[in-house]
């Protein structure tokens, strides 16, 4: 199963100059990196990237990501993927564009 993150066009850049990501701002905050199914993905483009320019959308094997990836709930009850620690780039099987759709939402497209 693939699990997705939205991000800057920049952080990722800087990320795999890295080789591995933080997790952003937010991320930090609550301790966690973010990430959001295929059927979730959509939504968290809408609630948290609408407006934003310059987004991909990263696919991770959540099965790849081992004990630190944990599903919670959110406030609505859904279950997200939360992982514990920094992600490796080269557990990134997938980086697509995220371009604004007429609305200003970033439409992510299918995602499995």
């Amino acid at each position: 199963m693939r699990i997705y993150k939205i991000m800057s066009r920049a952080d990722w850049a800087a990320a795999q100059a890295a080789g591995r990501y933080e997790g952003s701002a937010v991320d930090r905050a609550d301790g966690f990196i973010h990430f959001s199914t295929g059927p979730q993905a959509q939504e968290t483009a809408r609630r948290h990237f609408a407006g934003q320019g310059e987004l991909v959308v990263l696919a991770v094997e959540a099965a790849s990501l081992g004990a630190a990836l944990r599903w919670e709930a959110s406030r609505g009850g859904d279950l997200f993927p939360h992982l514990y620690g920094a992600l490796d780039t080269a557990k990134v099987v997938e980086v697509r564009e995220a371009p604004l759709g007429a609305d200003g939402t970033p439409v992510v497209g299918e995602l499995p």
